[in-house]
């Protein structure tokens, strides 16, 4: 019985991969997971949509630091709205802020994508939000 050349674990002589450390056992298993690599590499690089191929790696990581940019933005008024809606919820208007606050979170966007089949966009998910704290700021001022 074959072993395994990267973790010497003994192997099936039919196996492709090693069952201890997922190692290729042949060329064509090496080349299938090259290829895989690379098209979640493609995949993440070009957040999850079709790349044409015309977009140089500094549009990527600049594109990757306007997200984070957005995201960390996202949490620090998602949570600060539920914080200040919170200090609030005796009134009627605490309510819809802390949904406007939840509705902007990141992870909400990342949880309705299995339902709805894919993610909500950016500019979605900040019209929730601004509708939810545009009812919640009136209910807090009319009533």
């Amino acid at each position: 019985m074959p072993s395994c050349p990267r973790c010497e674990a003994s192997v099936a002589e039919e196996a492709r991969f090693c069952v201890q450390c997922g190692a290729p056992q042949t060329e064509d298993a090496a080349e299938e997971l090259d290829e895989y690599v690379q098209r979640q590499a493609e995949q993440v690089a070009g957040g999850g949509e079709e790349s044409n191929g015309s977009d140089s790696f500094a549009d990527m990581a600049e594109l990757n630091d306007r997200e984070q940019l957005w995201r960390r933005g996202c949490y620090v008024v998602g949570y600060g709205t539920v914080v200040v809606a919170l200090t609030l919820v005796p009134a009627v208007g605490a309510f819809p802020l802390i949904l406007a606050g939840i509705a902007i979170l990141p992870p909400i966007r990342r949880l309705t994508a299995e339902p709805l089949g894919s993610p909500l966009k950016r500019e979605v998910m900040a019209g929730l939000y601004a509708i939810f704290a545009v009812i919640g700021a009136a209910l807090l001022f009319l009533l």
